[in-house]
């Protein structure tokens, strides 16, 4: 496979990139950590005026028709710099929404979600460890519509958001459905996240929602979302490990720069061992969901990615926490968003322990059928 990015999405890169350095600073974070909303909402109208929010929608939609991969372009850059903007739930949402959605609500919520000025989160996750794909969130008909009952966990910041995406059961097996944020039916509790995101906990009591697709559009969401998670992870990594290599280049012990020592280049160079293996995998992924891939091999591609995500991501924003000492746990001192947004990433749709159970109930089906 070649995982060498195009014309398109270089460019993509370089104004998603040169729009971040000039407004994600760490003095421009730390600010917005503070807010009520812990969302930078100058930097979300930036990303959309520069059509940034749309790039995995079609034209006729009103986004860019670049797929999944100039999406994940955007997300690595994000991950460099930990913005804190809603970016990977709500392309998600909408990219579901543009490939299962009727056109009645294609027309509604997709123009918007183009260009930011609708938002969209997800409600995909609940609690007692339930697979995302199995959710016990119920759908039961009235009429021409749907009314949901349940209640989902971990909502991503759902205070901004206009409409949520959320999975349910039906009377023909699990499903996406569409709701406004606020309405009768709908309770929200706000808790913040060890990103400093604040997601919320959905509980909905016959709720009236919008149907968006049946099980084949949540297998594909789900698929669409673990690929995002990923993106972002692989750049909050190397957003640490630039961090890291900074650091241990000016900081001196013994009167010897700190990266001259064995023990910590080896350290570090774990890190961009792991990194790398994180990208490729990550585009293998990419390539699979954005392709004709279908079947056993294209949930092979997202569970082994996911692996990654959730094992190696982890295991680098540790070892680069441990590298800065004291500073490291400073929290004026940049790095420690990053090792947030790791773990917040890697618990997220599963913990390291699920991702892998899945990952070898998969090879062992696979087995079984070579």
């Amino acid at each position: 496979m070649d995982f060498n990015l195009d014309e398109d999405q270089l460019a993509v890169a370089e104004l998603a990139r040169t729009i971040l350095d000039d407004r994600a600073t760490t003095d421009r974070v730390r600010a917005v950590e503070a807010t009520p909303s812990r969302v930078d909402d100058d930097l979300w109208h930036e990303l959309g005026k520069a059509g940034l929010l749309g790039l995995a929608l079609p034209e006729a939609d009103g986004g860019a028709g670049l797929g999944l991969a100039a999406l994940a372009v955007v997300l690595e850059e994000q991950g460099r710099h930990v913005a804190p903007v809603p970016l990977w739930s709500h392309a998600v949402a909408a990219r579901a929404v543009a490939g299962h959605g009727d056109d009645a609500l294609r027309a509604e919520l997709l123009p918007g979600a183009a260009d930011g000025s609708t938002r969209l989160t997800l409600a995909l996750e609940e609690y007692d460890a339930r697979p995302p794909a199995r959710p016990t969130c119920r759908a039961d008909r009235d009429g021409d519509g749907w009314r949901l009952s349940g209640v989902k966990a971990a909502v991503p910041s759902y205070a901004g958001a206009d409409h949520v995406l959320v999975s349910a059961t039906g009377p023909d097996g699990p499903a996406l459905f569409v709701l406004p944020r606020e309405g009768a039916g709908t309770t929200w509790r706000a808790s913040v996240t060890s990103s400093h995101d604040i997601a919320g906990e959905l509980v909905l009591d016959g709720a009236a929602a919008r149907f968006v697709g049946g099980t084949d559009a949540l297998a594909d969401t789900l698929r669409a979302a673990a690929v995002a998670l990923a993106a972002l992870q692989v750049g909050v990594a190397e957003g640490a490990l630039r961090l890291a290599a900074s650091y241990t280049s000016g900081r001196e012990q013994f009167g010897r720069p700190l990266a001259t020592f064995q023990s910590l280049q080896h350290q570090l160079a774990d890190c961009w061992i792991d990194i790398d293996a994180m990208r490729v995998t990550l585009w293998q992924a990419v390539q699979a969901v954005d392709g004709d891939g279908s079947g056993i091999g294209l949930d092979r591609a997202v569970q082994v990615a996911s692996w990654w995500r959730v094992q190696a991501g982890l295991d680098v924003v540790h070892r680069v926490q441990h590298v800065h000492g004291g500073i490291g746990v400073d929290v004026d001192y940049p790095v420690h968003r990053h090792f947030l947004w790791g773990r917040q990433l890697a618990g997220t749709l599963g913990s390291p322990a699920s991702v892998l159970a899945d990952l070898g109930a998969r090879l062992a089906v696979e087995e079984v059928v070579s």
